[in-house]
C-alpha cells in the first residue's frame, strides 16, 4: 500500500488515485471472469458435457459480478479518504457481494436441478422413479431458495447499525409477538407442513395423472403453497396443497403409469360373446398402444332390454389407455354393426290379438 501511494503521492491528486485503484481492480475481475469463462468454453468444445453448459448458462452471470466487486473489496485498503466515506463504501461493496453471492448460491442449486432433470427424465414410459426424485428435488430447490433469500435479507438489514437497534428492542417483546405471528400465520405453516408432507410421503408427484374436483389432469407445479393440475383441454386448477392432504381426490400414477381402460356396450340379448372376444384379441394384437397385459371380454350385467359387455384392456399410461379404449369403441361397434346388426340396442312391439276381439283387430304391447 505504501509503495502504490508513494508511486502516486507527487503525481497524481488522491482522489484520482482512488478511481485509477478502483477501476483497475474492476477490469482485473473482468479479464478474470473472461479467462474462467474461456476454460469452461474450452472444455465444453472436447468434453460436450450437459454439466458444463449448465454452468456456463446459469453462473456466467453473477460471476461476472462477484469477482469484479471482491477485487474492489480489496482494493479499499490501499485507497485513502476519510474514514466515514470508506465505511459508507466498504458496506454498499459487502451488500452487493452478499446479494451476488446469494444470487450464486440460487444458481448452483439451479445447476445441480438441471443436472438431476437431465439424469431423471420424464419423457420414459415407466417413469415412477423420475417423478418421485422431481417432486422432491422442486419443493427441496423452492424450500433452499426462500431460505437463502430470507438469511441474504437479515445479513443485510443487520448491517445497519438503526436495523441492530430496531432487533434488541423488538427481542422484549418476543413472547407476545411469537404468539400473534403463530396466529397469524398458521395457515401459511399449514402449507409448509403440508408441502414437507407431500415431497416425502408423495400421495402426488410431478406428472401424476389426478381425477380431482371431477376433473382429469396432470400435476404441473408443486409449490410450498398450491398445486397446479394441468387439466385435459390446457385449461390449469389451482388447489392449496392442504387439499391434498385433507381431502380424497383419485390417483392414476400412484404404483405405475400402467393402467386399465374399459369400454362398456350396451347389447340386445342375442349378441354372441365369443366372436366379440376373438374381435377384442384381434383389434389390440394389431395394435401399438396395447401392453399386453389384460384383454378380456365379460358380461358383466344385464337390463330389461340390455346386457352389459365389458372390453378390459391394458396401456402403458393414462393417455395410451384413453386413445385404445376409443379406437376399440369405434371398432367393435362397426363390428357388432356390420356382423350382428339384429344385437344392437332394440325396441320390441309384440303383435297379438285380444281375447275378445277378432283376429283382423289386434293389440299391440311394448316391450
Amino acid at each position: 500500500m505504501e509503495y502504490i501511494n508513494d508511486f502516486f503521492s507527487d503525481k497524481v491528486p488522491q482522489f484520482l488515485q482512488n478511481i485509477i485503484i478502483a477501476l483497475c481492480s474492476c477490469i482485473l475481475g473482468f479479464i478474470l471472469t473472461a479467462i474462467i469463462r474461456q476454460i469452461f468454453k474450452f472444455f465444453a468444445r472436447f468434453w460436450a458435457t450437459f454439466e458444463i453448459q449448465s454452468i456456463i448458462k446459469h453462473l456466467h452471470g453473477p460471476i461476472a459480478v462477484f469477482i469484479p466487486l471482491l477485487l474492489l473489496n480489496i482494493s479499499m485498503g490501499f485507497m485513502v479518504m476519510e474514514n466515514a466515506v470508506l465505511a459508507q463504501l466498504n458496506r454498499i461493496i459487502e451488500i452487493g457481494l452478499t446479494i451476488t453471492f446469494a444470487l450464486i448460491l440460487i444458481r448452483i442449486i439451479k445447476v445441480l436441478e438441471d443436472y438431476f432433470y437431465h439424469k431423471y427424465d420424464l419423457n420414459k414410459e415407466d417413469n415412477l422413479k423420475e417423478r418421485k426424485i422431481r417432486t422432491q428435488l422442486q419443493f427441496i430447490r423452492k424450500f433452499i431458495v426462500s431460505l437463502i433469500i430470507v438469511v441474504t435479507v437479515a445479513i443485510i438489514l443487520l448491517s445497519f447499525e438503526s436495523m441492530r437497534k430496531i432487533g434488541t428492542g423488538l427481542l422484549t417483546g418476543v413472547g407476545i409477538g411469537g404468539i400473534i405471528i403463530g396466529f397469524a400465520a398458521q395457515k401459511s405453516l399449514g402449507n409448509l407442513l403440508a408441502g414437507f408432507q407431500i415431497a416425502f410421503t408423495q400421495p402426488i408427484r410431478i406428472d401424476d395423472v389426478l381425477i380431482v374436483e371431477g376433473e382429469w389432469g396432470r400435476v404441473e407445479e408443486i409449490t410450498l403453497t398450491y398445486v397446479v393440475i394441468n387439466i385435459w383441454d390446457q385449461r390449469r386448477l389451482i388447489l392449496p396443497i392442504t387439499y391434498f392432504i385433507e381431502k380424497p381426490f383419485q390417483n392414476w400414477t400412484r404404483v405405475s403409469a400402467q393402467l386399465l381402460g374399459t369400454v362398456f356396450l350396451y347389447l340386445d340379448y342375442t349378441i354372441p360373446i365369443p366372436p366379440l372376444r376373438d374381435e377384442l384379441t384381434r383389434l389390440l394384437t394389431d395394435h401399438p398402444l396395447w401392453d399386453k397385459r389384460v384383454n378380456v371380454v365379460q358380461l358383466t350385467d344385464n337390463k330389461a332390454t340390455t346386457v352389459e359387455v365389458r372390453f378390459l384392456m391394458s396401456a402403458r399410461n393414462s393417455s395410451q389407455a384413453f386413445d385404445l379404449r376409443c379406437y376399440v369403441r369405434e371398432e367393435m361397434i362397426k363390428f357388432i354393426r356390420e356382423n350382428y346388426p339384429d344385437s344392437l340396442p332394440k325396441t320390441r312391439l309384440e303383435y297379438k290379438p285380444g281375447p275378445d276381439q277378432g283376429e283382423g283387430e289386434p293389440i299391440l304391447q311394448k316391450k
